[in-house]
């Protein structure tokens, strides 16, 4: 039977007495020219009269407003959540309200978060077994909703376990004996479950078809309505979509119970100006990634866009620590410290700034070159805000984007919107930071050279040069001193077969600018009972003794002295520069420590007392997986062994994407704290 609505809108004027009228829709010799022509259509002519079709304008709304708990509020914050969507504004109110609910919004909106908060605000833990079922075309998706939806409902004590085809059923069947209140699964999986008595939902409350037309695309809709027909009738049911087809439209019809129809409608955007390109990069590798991009693009001013201030932080920390001029944007600075960071940015004292999307908000800023989202945003309209900055006023700009292997699928999202390609890129080699550092070289060269009272002075000093020395010796020699000073030095990046590889792209720890040969180890009297930080001492460093940042080693923070270890043809001139200065304000005194640096010590690193230390190998991430983090045993990155008592604690940023909170152990007394600028930010413990 045809649909009335369908049919008023797309073929009323044809819908005449001379042409029979609308029985003509209902001749089978028609159908599938009918069916062709709806699943082509506009959404908003084959919806429901009822539908509520709004821009894609979020109200201006806080999660608040929309009725959810302090301890979901809680929760919200805490992934980095500021502001809702345009679809969860308009489709929390109706779920929390008990209604059934169609949703049409584009891939990247935020439908996550639109369904996921309703489910766990209303259902209750450890009460009753699975209490709803997610159903997703794909087990990355399956994997993607469900960790959204285990830290949603981490303050609310609400589990969710995703149980998809690939993977042993022996590890669902144990999450499924444990009690989850929540399982996301694609269809089969969830079939075979339900078939072996494994899945039992007599309780479920809530059923959610997520991306259903892509599911049809897929050839699931039989086995989503057999799911159907075997769930509770008394339970809240949402169906999320792009787009409407009718063979969707139809399972709608007959399994939702008077459902609100709610329609956003994109906006068309277009970003003709930027270069968009993004880097598949395991989500343990993204700050060396990161480190890398930034030596071979050499950003002119940069914005880099992370989702939580903790995030923000994290990352400039390892920056600095890097010896990168960077400054940080977001919600928890004062307007005063807001003024001074965006001062510092538009004079030129910081290359780099990474910021928030809320913090970035308004921000107007001429001649940014790159726009770089260490993490995805959003909504795919928030990807377009974050890149506008760049490619401005016929000038054309680069948006990079890091993606994790389960996060790529959102890059097509991008070019769909943007009616642009988002090339994949390699990670730069060591021979193309190199060439690039050449390049800016010659450049400020020619720059200088436009200026001649800039060079003057230094003219006779090379005519006196060229006395006894070919000019382009002379010339090589002075790049050569300049580089090594501003940590330009094209021979310092890690040559490739000395590093690890990854994702189809050669790649180094080191991220350029670094050389662990002839290093030694200072010691200076101030350690964290002064509440020192790694970037105190990089600072403090950097700028009293005048050497690049990213040439300072490894950072060995105790209870009252630190080491750190520096180039060794630097070392008199960082012991002179810091016994002349201060750190958090206190005078220090530095002295060469009889330590070994940590890359000339056996087993390639450690701290005071804690005896050899496997060497990294390419700074792979091994170690022990999975467990709470209070009681997993210390390991290295790297094999190898225990970590002995008093050895302290070691801050690394390369963490097991599994563990997630690193693989420290018990807090030891008498220890000291360890930061490696080798390596990335630590992750938020789950």
């Amino acid at each position: 039977m045809h649909n009335p609505v369908v049919s008023t809108r797309l073929f009323g004027p044809y819908l005449t007495t001379e042409t029979g009228g609308a029985a003509i829709l209902d001749r089978p010799e028609n159908a599938a020219a009918i069916e062709n022509v709806v699943a082509s259509a506009p959404a908003e002519y084959v919806g429901d009269a009822d539908a509520v079709i709004v821009e894609d304008e979020p109200a201006g709304v806080t999660f608040a407003d929309l009725g959810l708990s302090g301890a979901l509020l809680e929760s919200i914050t805490s992934v980095g959540y500021e502001v809702p969507s345009t679809i969860q504004e308009r489709t929390i109110p109706a779920l929390l309200a008990g209604q059934d609910v169609i949703a049409q919004a584009q891939t990247g909106s935020g439908k996550t978060a639109a369904f996921g908060l309703p489910i766990i605000e209303t259902i209750e833990s450890r009460k009753g077994g699975v209490q709803a079922l997610i159903l997703c075309p794909t087990r990355e998706l399956a994997i993607q909703v469900s960790e959204a939806l285990q830290k949603f409902g981490r303050h609310k004590r609400i589990e969710t376990l995703p149980i998809y085809g690939g993977q042993p059923y022996e590890r669902q069947l144990r999450g499924l004996q444990r009690g989850v209140e929540i399982v996301v699964g694609t269809p089969g999986r969830v079939m075979d479950h339900m078939r072996r008595g494994t899945l039992h939902l007599d309780n479920l409350k809530f059923f959610v078809l997520d991306e259903a037309d892509e599911m049809l695309d897929m050839g699931f809709v039989e086995d989503i309505e057999w799911i159907l027909q075997q769930v509770p009738a008394e339970r809240q049911t949402a169906l999320f979509s792009a787009t409407m087809p009718p063979r969707i439209a139809d399972l709608a019809r007959k399994y939702m119970k008077d459902p609100q129809r709610i329609q956003v409608r994109g906006k068309e955007m277009t970003v003709a100006e930027t270069n968009q390109v993004f880097y598949e990069i395991p989500r343990q590798r993204k700050v060396d990634a990161l480190t890398r991009i930034l030596d071979a693009e050499v950003p002119s001013p940069g914005i880099i866009f992370c989702r939580t201030k903790h995030g923000v932080d994290e990352l400039g920390e390892s920056l600095m620590a890097r010896g990168f001029a960077v400054e940080t944007l977001h919600g928890d600075l004062s307007q005063v410290q807001r003024d001074r960071v965006m001062r510092r940015f538009r004079a030129g004292q910081a290359d780099i700034l990474i910021a928030t999307d809320v913090a970035a908000r308004g921000l107007d800023i001429d001649n940014v070159s790159h726009v770089i989202n260490f993490d995805i945003p959003e909504s795919v309209e928030t990807y377009v805000h974050r890149i506008g900055r760049t490619g401005r006023a016929g000038k054309t700009g680069t948006a990079i984007t890091l993606v994790t292997p389960r996060e790529s699928r959102w890059i097509r999202s991008i070019e769909k919107f943007t009616k642009a390609r988002v090339e994949q890129k390699r990670l730069p080699s060591a021979s193309d930071v190199n060439d690039r550092r050449r390049d800016v070289l010659k450049s400020m060269v020619v720059n200088v050279m436009k200026d001649e009272e800039s060079y003057n002075a230094y003219l006779q000093p090379i005519r006196d040069l060229a006395e006894d020395h070919d000019a382009i010796t002379i010339a090589a020699a002075v790049l050569k001193l300049y580089a090594v000073e501003t940590g330009r030095d094209t021979t310092a990046v890690q040559k490739d077969d000395d590093v690890a590889t990854f994702s189809g792209s050669t790649f180094g720890g080191s991220g350029g600018g670094r050389n662990d040969a002839g290093m030694v180890r200072l010691q200076i009297d101030i350690g964290r009972n002064f509440h020192v930080r790694p970037q105190d001492l990089v600072g403090a460093i950097a700028n009293e003794a005048n050497i690049p940042g990213r040439s300072i080693g490894a950072i060995d923070i105790l209870d009252t002295y630190t080491f750190v270890d520096v180039p060794e043809d630097t070392a008199q001139r960082v012991i002179d520069a810091l016994n002349n200065a201060s750190v958090k304000g206190k005078s220090v005194t530095a002295e060469l420590s009889t330590e070994p640096a940590a890359s000339g010590r056996s087993g390639g690193g450690g701290g005071r007392d804690r005896g050899p230390r496997p060497a990294r190998s390419g700074g792979g991430g091994g170690g022990y997986r999975g467990g709470r983090r209070e009681e997993r045993p210390y390991r290295p990155s790297g094999p190898g062994g225990q970590r002995p008592q008093g050895g302290g604690n070691h801050y690394s940023a390369r963490r097991d994407e599994e563990a997630r909170g690193g693989a420290g152990g018990t807090r030891n007394a008498g220890g000291g704290q360890r930061f490696d600028s080798q390596r990335g930010p630590r992750r938020d413990r789950p």
